[in-house]
């Protein structure tokens, strides 16, 4: 079995989650740490997926830079590095922007190295009001120095002093211009228009040519090589996005056209786990690739979110000993083998449906004498790393004669008369098939997945029990949750042991 994928860490007694990664050997003298780690500020396990794939992709480029050693930086790159400091400013003070305490008059003193000259000859109101202005040119710009160090690192860019003060001057002149955007709305002119996104269309570091979003889009998918309908689902999202702002331009998208399209899909009523998980996580990740592959300066959508909080009567939850009694019984009676063996199969390894629905002949074997199901990606693709497993049958399974049935097919898919969607996934039909039989039998509480609620029920099953949890995990294929759980591997006697102590519903 292949090690997990990287993915956040739940905090044992706060339940928040985290991002933690080892720091490669050549690059701990650099970093000046062995290990990365931030807080991912939710205890929501979707939320903390996506911020974790945004901390790593961070990471990871920043390490890559470390690794190229001491460059330099033209004033374009400058720009194109301080343009997210355009945004924080004018998201700091957009409540409030006369509030702002940028010297915008002062701008063009700056960076000049001229040092104000004081005689007797003068007033001590003017000899005031001199020191005054030298000291607020002198804070911005040991300010900027200090954001411009901070921006750097944050990259893992090694420069020397001169590159450091291109970037230091780049970042005044983006707070610059944000300060003169946050006066005009200070005046109530809002339909100013955002510098940001120009910096964005003319900063090195992305091409002066229009970016498609579908060619970012392109690109992530050549990269990551995502399953099909992945690359549909998003193409849609993209489509909407850009029906929505007018054109298709990554390199003019602004913060605040990611905000008005969140907006708008909170006005239209779509629920906020809808529109964080199959809206903005989609666009948020293709942006970003298109920002650390250089062919826009920022992702704009970087830090647009919504807060998902689940009503308790709205929270999926498991079949009970009733309900699992009543769909087993009905499926004993079925003739269609997915109504007669995928809720058994469900019921008795937490399984999802798509797995289930994928299998071959040839996943169901038997390993040091135990009869087993292979979850293989070889039959189709599975939702995360830890999903690749073994999976020992239940003697419940064998009992009510699954064996025989497995007997009866030759080769190839399990369930070859499901066919597969448009994708070639037998999966989604399968859920629909299995989604409508359990409708059928009265069980119409929204809070059950007619296909997903067997998952929660396993885990209740394992608590009641008492199974090892860490062996619960590895049946279900759930992330493990400490690098502990990366040690060692599961013997298929010690999973066959733990959930054989569930007994059967029937």
């Amino acid at each position: 079995m292949p090690l997990a994928m990287s993915r956040p860490w739940k905090h044992p007694d706060s339940g928040v989650y985290w991002f933690r990664r080892a720091v490669p050997a050549d690059l701990r003298a650099l970093v000046g740490k062995r290990e990365e780690k931030q807080s991912l500020k939710t205890k929501d396990a979707a939320v903390a997926k996506q911020r974790h794939a945004q901390a790593l992709s961070e990471v990871e480029a920043r390490w890559a830079n470390l690794r190229q050693g001491s460059r330099s930086i033209s004033e374009a790159e400058a720009h194109a590095i301080a343009a997210v400091w355009h945004d924080r400013w004018i998201e700091q003070h957009r409540d409030n922007p006369s509030e702002q305490s940028w010297p915008t008059s002062l701008a063009e003193a700056m960076w000049k190295q001229q040092v104000i000259s004081l005689n007797a000859y003068m007033t001590v109101e003017v000899r005031s009001h001199l020191q005054d202005v030298q000291t607020k040119i002198q804070n911005a710009e040991n300010w900027c120095r200090a954001k411009a160090t901070e921006s750097l690192a944050e990259k893992g860019f090694i420069v020397d002093d001169a590159a450091r003060l291109n970037v230091a001057k780049a970042i005044g002149f983006a707070v610059q211009r944000a300060s003169l955007t946050l006066a005009e709305y200070a005046k109530g002119n809002y339909g100013f228009q955002s510098v940001s996104a120009q910096v964005r269309s003319t900063s090195a570091g992305s091409s002066t040519k229009p970016q498609p979003m579908k060619g970012l889009l392109d690109g992530w998918a050549r990269e990551r090589k995502p399953v099909e309908k992945t690359v549909y689902e998003w193409t849609r999202v993209v489509r909407q996005f850009t029906d929505f702002v007018g054109h298709d331009d990554a390199s003019r998208i602004s913060s605040d056209d990611v905000i008005r399209w969140k907006d708008a899909l909170v006005n239209g009523n779509l629920r906020p786990r809808t529109i964080q998980n199959a809206k903005l996580a989609p666009l948020r990740a293709i942006l970003q690739w298109g920002a650390d592959n250089r062919r826009i300066v920022t992702n704009p959508a970087e830090r647009v979110s919504i807060e998902i909080r689940t009503p308790t009567n709205e929270r999926k939850r498991s079949f009970t000993d009733e309900e699992a009694t009543v769909i087993l019984t009905a499926a004993t009676g079925e003739k269609d083998p997915v109504k007669r063996w995928i809720p058994f199969l469900g019921a008795y390894t937490g399984a999802r449906v798509s797995e289930l629905c994928q299998l071959r002949r040839e996943d169901i074997l038997q390993v040091d004498g135990i009869w087993c199901m292979k979850m293989d990606p070889e039959a189709g693709s599975l939702k995360t790393a830890s999903s690749e497993r073994l999976v020992p049958l239940h003697p419940a399974l064998i009992e009510s004669g699954f064996l025989q049935y497995v007997d009866k097919v030759k080769a190839g898919p399990l369930f070859p008369k499901l066919s597969p969607d448009k994708f070639g996934k037998r999966g989604g039909n399968g859920t629909k098939v299995i989604g409508r039989w359990v409708r059928s039998l009265g069980l119409t509480d929204p809070r059950l997945s007619p296909s997903h609620s067997w998952r929660h029920r396993i885990k209740t099953l394992g608590r009641r029990y008492g199974l090892a949890q860490d062996i619960l995990e590895a049946i279900t294929g759930h992330g493990r949750k400490t690098v502990a759980d990366n040690y060692g591997e599961f013997p298929v006697q010690a999973l066959y042991r733990e959930l054989s102590k569930i007994p059967a519903t029937m």
